[in-house]
């Protein structure tokens, strides 16, 4: 599944809510944070899943260093 593309509005229906799975994309990669505990419910931090948060990380405090736990699904297009 790491191979498919998402345009950002397919990309919007995957924001943790009503049992969908939350991704978010940073640098045009599309990553699950589904079962990451700060996402519950697709929202962390004032962030949203299902968006291209790639300005977002920069401003956080973690920066790229988490991305290497998550779950890489797929690009966005």
């Amino acid at each position: 599944m790491a191979n498919k593309q998402f345009t950002l509005d397919e990309l919007k229906k995957f924001n943790g809510e009503n049992g969908n799975p939350a991704y978010v994309a940073i640098d045009g990669t599309v990553y699950d944070v589904t079962d990451v505990k700060p996402w519950q419910g697709g929202k962390h931090h004032g962030n949203v899943a299902g968006n291209d948060l790639s300005e977002a990380i920069m401003k956080s405090p973690h920066k790229h260093s988490v991305l290497a736990k998550l779950n890489e699904v797929g690009k966005l297009a």
